[in-house]
């Protein structure tokens, strides 16, 4: 059994990555890796995870929860940076965990990978079909963009129009005040009039996901550019948010500036003064979510060294800059007290429709920066999880088919085409909310092994050259251990159960045919 911890050589990998053998085109500068950190970065979390961590932590104060939050990515970030930069090939934290602790727990990190990466991008496609649906007033029939598992009772409008004037009026209003023979009445009236839809396939989700798998085998050189577009739109219009916005800040907005102590609601120590900070940024910390997907591009990076750290960290600290900004901005111009009734999701349209009159145009410009939000996200998961399988099948630890290269394009087209098949499934005919908070836990499960693998290789190979050194070792590494571990045990017991199943079935596989077709177990 001792072989499932045998390790790949530091000093082979290190020899490939400057010879290039393995065929990965270098085309990304420091700017492209910049863009695709803030591609995966910021999607809806901005716009959806601001006002829920406001309304129900943090107040105001949740320009301090971003900063919190950002403190906790950089720990793991900083890990990053140092072996993106040390062991510049494609896989990210399977790589590294493969280097420092072998070959099962390589595995377990590539396989957690799949739930960041794979169901990530599938569930991340849903929402994006969502909002289409609502940029387009609705017009998608609702069979087209759900799944068979879902079904919508749609209550007919005239149920409500059988009342008085005055009663039909309050409901629009949203204050309906009934007597019980009203009460009873409307209760049968809804009943005998709901209508029950059931989704057929989600047509606008399988649309993007072919969209951009086609254009991730066009060339990574071509997706970066695309990408660099999103993000130049997502960006712009974020600024324009904050810029003019400012113009309708109101100072009692941030006054007081945390959840006084005793506010209704807010009963526990995590939703109220400095306690709400920290339980506001645990809110937010998965808005960060994503600047990881960077180290998979380190082997197409064309200065690794200096440019994987830059990517990564440079990523980081311009998103957690907007984040306050746009925070600030939003709990000036509306209360936070009033996103929780607004709805997390339109809290950020609310406030524009309300307060910001003769801006209402802004309103469909978010729904718009959400959508570009959620497809470069989409196009940057989608890469990260076929560059991973790309060195898990060069490691012979799933089929050669995951790293075949096209002739002309020079990418692992048939990673790509597997992945729409299967991420495409998910998203055509599963409902998103299965995939619930398994994306994170993928995420946070690998931000943990790769500050151990810090640890580890800090004492294993300390001769090593280091392009770029994690400061405060071992403090920092120990740090995002448990920032990590913490945000681990805080997920509910469900997806920690679900995790578990999927861990279980990723240890079958290795067992079944992983470990007998590794590299390692032939000879050289």
């Amino acid at each position: 059994m001792s072989d499932i911890f045998r390790k790949k050589s530091l000093s082979k990998l290190l020899a490939d990555a400057a010879s290039g053998e393995h065929g990965l085109k270098k085309t990304l500068g420091m700017w492209s890796l910049i863009a695709l950190g803030i591609g995966a970065i910021i999607g809806a979390g901005l716009f959806v995870r601001t006002a829920a961590a406001a309304a129900d932590n943090a107040g105001s104060g949740v320009t301090m929860s971003f900063v919190v939050a950002a403190v906790g990515c950089a720990f793991a970030g900083l890990c990053y940076a140092e072996f993106a930069a040390m062991i510049p090939i494609a896989g990210s934290a399977y790589t590294y965990a493969y280097t420092t602790m072998g070959e099962l727990i390589g595995w377990i990190i590539g396989w957690a990978l799949i739930m960041e990466y794979a169901l990530g991008a599938a569930t991340v496609s849903i929402a994006w079909s969502e909002y289409l649906n609502n940029l387009l007033g609705g017009r998608i029939p609702y069979e087209l963009c759900h799944s068979p598992f879902e079904s919508l009772y749609t209550v007919v409008g005239s149920a409500i129009a059988q009342f008085p004037a005055e009663i039909s009026k309050m409901a629009k209003d949203g204050v309906l005040v009934l007597s019980d023979g009203q009460y009873e009445h409307l209760s049968e009236t809804l009943k005998a009039t709901v209508n029950v839809q059931s989704g057929l396939v989600n047509i606008p989700a399988l649309g993007i996901l072919l969209i951009l798998t086609l254009l991730l085998i066009k060339g990574t050189q071509e997706s970066a550019i695309v990408n660099g577009i999103i993000v130049f739109v997502k960006v712009s219009i974020v600024l324009v948010f904050i810029v003019i916005g400012w113009n309708f800040i109101d100072p009692a907005n941030h006054t007081p500036y945390l959840i006084p102590e005793g506010t209704p609601g807010h009963e526990s120590i995590f939703t109220w003064g400095y306690g709400g900070i920290l339980g506001g940024a645990a809110v937010v910390f998965f808005a960060f979510i994503g600047f990881d997907a960077v180290s998979t591009a380190a082997q197409e990076a064309k200065n690794p060294k200096r440019d994987m750290p830059i990517g990564i960290l440079g990523s980081l600290v311009v998103c957690t800059i907007l984040y306050v900004l746009f925070s600030y901005v939003l709990t000036g111009v509306a209360h936070w007290s009033e996103f929780g009734a607004a709805g997390k999701e339109a809290s950020v349209s609310y406030a524009i429709q309300k307060y910001m009159i003769g801006y209402e145009w802004l309103g469909t410009s978010v729904t718009i920066a959400i959508l570009a939000g959620f497809s470069s996200v989409i196009l940057v998961m989608l890469m990260g999880q076929s560059r991973v399988f790309f060195t898990m099948s060069q490691d012979g630890l799933i089929p050669r088919v995951f790293s075949n290269l096209h002739p002309k394009f020079q990418t692992p087209y048939k990673s790509n085409l597997i992945l729409l098949v299967f991420v495409g499934l998910f998203a055509a005919f599963i409902p998103g909310s299965v995939a619930g908070d398994l994306t994170s836990f993928g995420t946070l499960f690998a931000f943990v092994l790769v500050c151990a693998g810090i640890l580890i290789m800090r004492k294993s190979d300390p001769d090593v050259p280091r392009p770029f050194r994690t400061p405060l070792v071992p403090l920092v590494p120990i740090l995002g251990i448990i920032v990590c571990a913490f945000m681990i045990i805080a997920l509910d017991i469900f997806t920690l159960a679900s995790a578990g199943a999927w861990m279980i079935l990723g240890l079958l596989i290795y067992f079944m045919y992983s470990r007998k077709h590794s590299n390692l177990n032939k000879p050289e």
